[in-house]
């Protein structure tokens, strides 16, 4: 069950309007902090109190003015508050919904869910508070899907090594030259050729172009 939850977001509106969406929950036990520093000092303060907080609201990018922060921005408030609290729930809302920043949130700094600040978040962010309050993990429809299709085909470090290679800038035609002077087999320009059909046809691309920019947003490079 969360009945105490902590909102830290910089922008006044954005704090105001997920309070009221937390109190539509039921939810009324509700703190907020604009700043990363003042939010950990809450959660600690919290702990030592013996009322910790059920779940933590961040968004991860917070605008640097005259206060002088150690914590720069939500990623670090959420490693510096599992070192207080390491069964704290997290939840992150954020206008940052890149598929990499994402999977990394999650994997990394094991997030309970993620809302995309976008139309509908209300309604989303309602759904994944009931998620995280049942125990379980909130993930966004469309990360979930490009989750699964990252999941769905195993890259080879073959296919890493000529995706970022593309991805650099270097034409086809000269990665050959390029495995072959660093030692890396097979080499040959057919080999290369059917790795990336291959790819291309996993993920229904018809471009080398949109496949680079595909394992970009996957985090696979």
């Amino acid at each position: 069950m969360i009945t105490k939850v902590l909102i830290a977001e910089d922008h006044e509106i954005v704090n105001i309007s997920l309070q009221k969406t937390l109190e539509e929950l039921g939810i009324i036990d509700i703190a907020y902090a604009y700043y990363c520093d003042d939010a950990l000092y809450k959660i600690t303060q919290a702990v030592k109190a013996k009322r910790a907080f059920d779940l933590l609201v961040t968004d991860l990018s917070f605008r640097e003015d005259d206060n002088k922060q150690i914590l720069s921005n939500g990623i670090e408030l959420i490693i510096a508050a599992r070192k207080v609290q390491p069964d704290l729930n997290i939840l992150v809302f954020s206008q940052n919904g890149s598929p990499a920043t994402i999977d990394q949130l999650y994997n990394h700094h094991d997030i309970n869910g993620f809302v995309i600040k976008a139309r509908n978040d209300a309604r989303e962010f309602k759904q994944a508070i009931n998620e995280i309050a049942s125990y379980r993990r909130y993930f966004p429809r469309h990360i979930k899907q490009l989750i699964d299709k990252k999941n769905a085909y195993s890259f080879s470090d073959f296919d890493i090594t000529i995706i970022t290679l593309l991805s650099q800038g270097m034409l086809q035609k000269d990665i050959p030259a390029y495995l072959q002077r660093n030692g890396i087999t097979p080499s040959g320009l057919s080999s290369i050729e059917k790795r990336l059909n291959k790819m291309k046809e996993a993920f229904e691309f018809t471009s080398n172009e949109q496949l680079v920019l595909h394992c970009k947003e996957l985090g696979a490079i």
